[in-house]
C-alpha cells in the first residue's frame, strides 16, 4: 500500500496566506483560477471599505462555520443509523468553505464579490446561512448521540 501524499498548497499572492489561497481554489470552476481570485480579492476590498482587516473577518467566519462534530451514516445489520463522529482540521476548513461559499452563490440578484463578502461579515459575527448550516449538523449530532457507540 502506497502512502497518500497530500499536495502543497502555495499561499495567495496578496496576503501570503495558505487559507486564502485553498479558498480560492474552492471557489474556482473549470480551472479559472484568476476569476476566483478576483472574486475572493474584490470581496476583500468590499470588507476593507467597511473599515475592517480582511483576513481577520475570513478567518472568523472560518472559525464560525467549522463544525466539531459531524453525522455519517452507518449501517448495522438492517438499519441505517446517523452516528455522530468528531471532525478533523482539515475537514473542518473544507465543510467551512464549502458551507460559505454555497450560501453565497445561493443569495439572488447580486455579484458574487457582494455576496460572497456579506457572508463573510455576517459568518464572522456569528449569523447568516453558513453558521446555521454549522448549527443545524451540530443538533443532528446531539439529536443521534444515542448511536455514538457505533462509531470506530
Amino acid at each position: 500500500m502506497n502512502k497518500i501524499v497530500k499536495k502543497r498548497v502555495s499561499p495567495d499572492i496578496v496576503y501570503n496566506n495558505i487559507a486564502i489561497s485553498k479558498f480560492i481554489n474552492y471557489i474556482m470552476e473549470r480551472g479559472k483560477k484568476s476569476v476566483a481570485r478576483k472574486i475572493v480579492y474584490d470581496s476583500f476590498d468590499i470588507i476593507k471599505e467597511k473599515k475592517k482587516d480582511p483576513v481577520e473577518i475570513f478567518e472568523a467566519a472560518i472559525e464560525n462555520v467549522s463544525p466539531s462534530i459531524e453525522v455519517k451514516s452507518k449501517r448495522v445489520g438492517g438499519a441505517t443509523y446517523q452516528v455522530p463522529i468528531p471532525v478533523g482540521r482539515e475537514r473542518r476548513f473544507n465543510l467551512a468553505s464549502r458551507w460559505i461559499i454555497s450560501s453565497a452563490k445561493s443569495k439572488k440578484g447580486k455579484p458574487m464579490r457582494n455576496k460572497l463578502a456579506e457572508e463573510l461579515l455576517s459568518a464572522s459575527s456569528g449569523d447568516g446561512a453558513a453558521v446555521k448550516k454549522k448549527e443545524d449538523v451540530h443538533r443532528m449530532a446531539e439529536s443521534n448521540k444515542a448511536f455514538a457507540h457505533f462509531a470506530r
